[in-house]
């Protein structure tokens, strides 16, 4: 590229974030569209280009469908090859359906098995779906087919994303490749914080131990080696029964709401906070996430008053040593214990 053509560039980005307000959409603009500039300045070849594109093109369809659906989600994955006569089928069916019935939308991959079960349960109107393109399946199942809350995507890294950053839950039944591949990336998500803590569920059906094998594969080889924490383990919750996935996914945010930073403080939001006996026993029993000081209560920060982030809830907050998260999940199931 010239230095005519690059000075072309500068002022085509001046011009598109000189409507922008100063403040952190701006900045974040500016970074997005001086990363694609710089892309094309190296001149990658043809497929990197194609990639970038492509993935750049389908997050923002996305990014369109889920800023117009408020309700919380909760995403199902499992096996696209369950069929209809299996128990696992009908109870994909069930739990999407008692969670459609509280309110949540049931996010899927579209496609056929666990995923049109799950779809079925939760009907037209409260299902969503974030199809892949293979070459052995024929697109979105009848549920879903030609409404607007449905997205294909070329990438399984772009889908992934979406599956799961949209959603406050996960139901997660048996499958194949894919779905312990979306399993334990949610897991691994979570267990390092680069997503936050949320309820998962691994759901059996009675006299099928699939996530139970899984659990003791975890434990015999993974705990044992010290390849993880046992505390991990905390993470995700096994059950046969329906009733019991569709409270711990809804239980989760009896008063726990959410969380963010504000620089290095830790902050979590929750309808009440804890009392002056319950946020001692805070201390005494999570006071080993602390980097430095305490847990306490506070007040919202500059930044969420400046967004305002929940400002509504209340809040405790501490500096976070950044490791531990499954120590975090038993704060938070702590912190929803302090309401009935």
């Amino acid at each position: 590229m010239s230095a005519g053509e690059s000075h072309t560039a500068d002022e085509l980005l001046a011009e598109l974030l000189g409507a922008l307000p100063d403040g952190a959409r701006r900045r974040l603009s500016q970074q997005l569209l001086r990363a694609a500039v710089d892309l094309v300045r190296a001149e990658p070849d043809l497929l990197d280009l194609k990639i970038a594109a492509g993935a750049l093109a389908e997050l923002g369809d996305a990014f369109e469908m889920f800023a117009s659906l408020d309700p919380p989600k909760v995403t199902v994955f499992g096996s696209a090859r369950m069929q209809p006569s299996d128990p696992l089928y009908e109870a994909a069916r069930h739990v999407a359906a008692a969670l459609a019935a509280e309110g949540w939308m049931v996010v899927t991959g579209a496609g056929p098995g666990i995923m049109q079960a799950a779809m079925e349960g939760a009907g037209r109107e409260r299902s969503i779906g974030v199809a892949v393109q293979l070459p052995f399946e024929q697109g979105a199942n009848y549920v879903i087919a030609g409404d607007p809350k449905y997205v294909m995507m070329r990438y399984f890294f772009t889908r992934k994303l979406m599956l799961v950053k949209e959603s406050k839950g996960f139901i997660c039944l048996p499958g194949g490749f894919g779905t312990l591949d979306e399993t334990f990336e949610l897991l691994t998500l979570t267990q390092t914080g680069k997503g936050v803590p949320v309820p998962i569920v691994f759901l059996d059906t009675p006299g099928d131990p699939y996530w139970e094998t899984v659990d003791s594969f975890i434990r015999e080889q993974l705990v044992a080696r010290g390849l993880v924490a046992e505390v991990d383990t905390s993470l995700y919750l096994i059950t046969e029964d329906c009733g019991r996935a569709v409270r711990e996914v809804t239980g989760f945010y009896r008063n726990y709401d959410s969380m963010r930073y504000v620089g290095d403080t830790l902050v979590v939001r929750m309808k009440r906070a804890p009392d002056a006996g319950q946020l001692a026993a805070l201390n005494d029993r999570f006071g080993h996430l602390c980097a430095a000081g305490s847990i306490r209560i506070v007040d919202p920060y500059e930044p969420e008053r400046k967004e305002n982030d929940r400002l509504g809830l209340e809040r405790i907050a501490f500096t976070f040593a950044k490791h531990g998260y499954g120590h975090l999940r038993e704060l938070i199931d702590t912190v929803n214990g302090f309401v009935d």
